[in-house]
């Protein structure tokens, strides 16, 4: 089976959760596109072409199954009692595997908070293999810091909040932000991070040690 590298393209994961018209249109044609069980019918339905569907796909009826197996380059089923991770995990292991630095979750945030929550921390495994996840959905995008990560200004994401992932993140510089922080410590349980505002054109946050994630956000 021949494999996909990273060659400066972008992996983009479509899992179950809640997807819409917002997921599509960010898209770049050279996008490796993964479905994650449901997140496979959504890209089927809306008429893309799937490199790679995975999943157990026990959220997706048997005729669309098959239709999705006609339409994917490749597909990957695994047993929905007999397996490790979430689908959204499994589809992340495999764009890890398969070379790419740069990944995009959509649909990896929904009413199931156990879920949602293990996809939050799927950001750390992707930072541990030396690629650069951001889960998103319609309201928010959320990344990991681990060291310095810089923002540029978006007008769709007003806010942004920094919430340690470690117990403890220190060293904690905010550079072009409404509310600054010099040499900071932030605590896991600490709300002081919520709501702070980039006005600069460019921001840059640092680190000393931690993992701090960083939730751009709108209502």
């Amino acid at each position: 089976m021949e494999r996909a590298s990273d060659n400066g393209r972008r992996a983009v994961i479509f899992a179950g959760g809640r997807l819409g018209p917002w997921a599509l249109e960010e898209l770049r044609p050279d996008d490796y596109l993964i479905g994650a069980d449901s997140g496979a019918d959504f890209l089927l339905v809306h008429g893309r072409v799937l490199d790679l569907a995975v999943g157990d796909f026990d959220s997706v009826p048997p005729d669309r199954l098959s239709r999705i197996r006609d339409a994917a380059r490749e597909t990957i089923a695994v047993d929905a009692v007999d397996k490790d991770w979430t689908d959204t995990e499994l589809a992340l292991r495999e764009a890890l595997d398969r070379g790419f630095a740069d990944i995009r979750i959509a649909g990896g945030l929904g009413s199931r908070f156990d879920h949602s929550l293990a996809n939050v921390h799927l950001l750390r495994q992707a930072k541990e293999r030396g690629a650069q996840a951001v889960l998103a959905d319609e309201y928010n995008e959320i990344r990991l810091c681990d060291g310095k990560c810089r923002l540029e200004a978006d007008p769709r994401y007003p806010y942004v909040s920094l919430l340690p992932l470690t117990v403890i993140v220190t060293g904690v510089t905010l550079d072009g932000f409404r509310y600054p922080l010099h040499e900071a410590t932030l605590q896991l349980g600490w709300s002081i991070g919520i709501s702070n505002v980039l006005e600069a054109g460019t921001g840059s946050i640092s680190l000393s040690d931690g993992l701090l994630l960083v939730i751009r956000s709108r209502d």
